[in-house]
């Protein structure tokens, strides 16, 4: 099986990932397979949930903040900036706190728990995934293609869908064992009523908005989930532990790519002793790919010449990936 095959034989996995430790190779896999996509005349949507994304590097292009933004006819790149959502969320509290209440000011312990909240480090993930949920409800593109962050925080990301879900699921019932105690008491006002099913209707909302992402990632039929490695023994043995800890969350995996293989052209009598090694060492572990990992391997993709930045870059990692379209 070969990631062309992949693609051609499930037409209906529409949702792509790569995941793996940092620096291996992830963000350039996930342009790379919008590119091609995008050039078989699919609509695609390639977008960072890493707060330290770099699409725009690798692009070439300014999109961090933006929204989807075209590059090339088909592609569109998108870096959520999670500031902007955070504030975003912010005035939203602030506004439904007057509202609620109708108070013409927050006050001043109020807003200070605010911008308490709003500093905590789990709040750029929660808007950051808040994001993914809005780009996958709106809908729009055959092809979704998640640069996700490095194997701990993707695990986070993965789990923080089952978190909010069991957590909203419990306060939903809780204001509905509540609505229905006021309602047998007789001591609610009808607009108090009213009040109290604006909040559960809300929180009914984001129930469905999560569950609807969370069930997107466990997906087979449409989520294809890439692992990427290199052949280094910290890596395999990495990747190893990131698989079984994705199987815990049904993630479907669907292979593993090998990324930076020294190109077999490079070896001759004449090399430094380094890279002799080098190559030593590059043959024993793709071994041991091949031994642990056997026909899960879909591509293995050479050492790049230099970075992989701007689309001819792009287009080349591409072909190295898929062959040529």
């Amino acid at each position: 099986m070969s990631l062309t095959k992949i693609f051609e034989q499930y037409p209906d996995r529409r949702y792509i990932m790569f995941g793996g430790k940092g620096g291996l190779g992830k963000t350039t896999f996930s342009a790379a397979t919008s590119y091609y996509l995008a050039k078989k005349g699919k609509k695609v949507l390639v977008f960072s949930v890493d707060p330290q994304a770099s699409l725009t590097d690798i692009f070439q292009k300014d999109i961090f903040g933006k929204g989807p933004t075209e590059i090339i006819p088909n592609l569109y790149a998108q870096e959520i900036d999670a500031d902007k959502r955070v504030k975003a969320y912010q005035q939203e509290v602030r506004q439904k706190i007057l509202d609620m209440y109708g108070m013409d000011k927050i006050p001043e312990e109020i807003e200070s728990y605010i911008q308490a909240a709003a500093a905590e480090p789990a709040m750029e993930e929660s808007a950051i995934f808040d994001e993914v949920v809005d780009i996958v409800v709106r809908g729009g593109y055959d092809y979704y293609i998640y640069d996700l962050v490095p194997l701990g925080h993707a695990l986070y990301y993965l789990s923080m869908a089952s978190v909010y879900d069991a957590w909203i699921d419990k306060i939903t019932k809780l204001r509905e064992q509540m609505r229905e105690y006021d309602q047998v008491a007789a001591v609610m006002q009808r607009e108090k009523e009213l009040d109290e099913d604006a909040i559960l209707n809300e929180l009914l909302y984001i129930k469905e908005r999560i569950n609807k992402s969370s069930s997107i990632l466990t997906d087979k039929a449409k989520t294809a989930f890439f692992f990427v490695l290199t052949a280094e023994d910290m890596i395999i043995k990495d990747t190893q532990k990131a698989a079984a800890l994705f199987a815990k969350f049904d993630v479907p995996l669907s292979g593993y790519i090998i990324n930076r293989v020294l190109p077999s052209e490079l070896k001759s009598e004449n090399i430094p002793e380094y890279l002799k090694n080098r190559f030593l060492m590059q043959e024993h572990y793709l071994e041991v790919i091949k031994n642990d990992f056997g026909n899960e391997i879909l591509a293995s993709v050479p050492e790049m010449e230099r970075d992989v930045t701007g689309l001819p870059m792009i287009e080349k990692l591409a072909k190295a990936m898929f062959g040529d379209f």
